[in-house]
């Protein structure tokens, strides 16, 4: 079975009120240590952040975090496993787009949206084609979804747009999707992001 090597977690820095949440962060982790996959995240101990790196480690899996500097005491840096510290937060969204070779998306807010609708903006543009899957257990990603059919319906998007990522209810089926992707096509990261 194809899978990627590394999957880059966006999520949030917060663990949500719903505890089912964190389970899920945890559960991704676990899944993907069992497929040795590495994790390529935001670099914080808190929140989902710090779940789904937990579920990681704790199954043997290894753990990369990019953190710009300013975020290492707010978002309390991951030093348990590999952590590069950048400057900005343009800086680690490269950086975390160069090393993944696909991105799901997890509960989170504001910047786990930015960090979704630049990546999604990104393969848009025709800068890379890695496979993007939002995970959206209990319909999370619902709104998002519904904005986009907005921007369909107001002639802001294409058709194909909703081609971009794929929506999943559960853990096992992001790595159904992953299964069925091409590796062979997804290309490396250009010089132009």
């Amino acid at each position: 079975m194809p899978m990627p090597k590394s999957i880059a977690v966006f999520c949030g820095s917060k663990p949500g009120a719903d505890p089912r949440h964190m389970a899920t962060a945890r559960a991704l982790g676990a899944a993907m240590a069992a497929r040795d996959i590495e994790l390529i995240y935001g670099g914080g101990r808190v929140g989902l952040m710090g779940g789904v790196a937990d579920g990681v480690r704790d199954g043997g899996g290894t753990v990369t975090g990019i953190i710009p500097a300013f975020l290492m005491k707010r978002e309390i840096g991951d030093v348990g496993g590999k952590l590069e510290v950048t400057q900005t937060m343009h800086e680690r969204k490269q950086r975390m787009f160069e090393l993944a070779d696909g991105f799901v998306s997890l509960a989170g807010g504001i910047g786990t949206l930015d960090e979704t609708a630049d990546i999604l903006s990104w393969k848009q543009l025709g800068l890379h084609k890695k496979p993007i899957i939002l995970l959206s257990e209990d319909g999370y990603w619902r709104a998002f979804e519904a904005m986009i059919e907005d921007f369909l319906s107001a002639g802001f998007a294409n058709p194909t747009d909703g081609d971009l990522y794929n929506v999943v209810d559960s853990v096992d089926a992001v790595f159904d999707i992953f299964e069925t992707i091409d590796w062979s096509a997804v290309t490396d990261t250009p010089d132009v992001l």
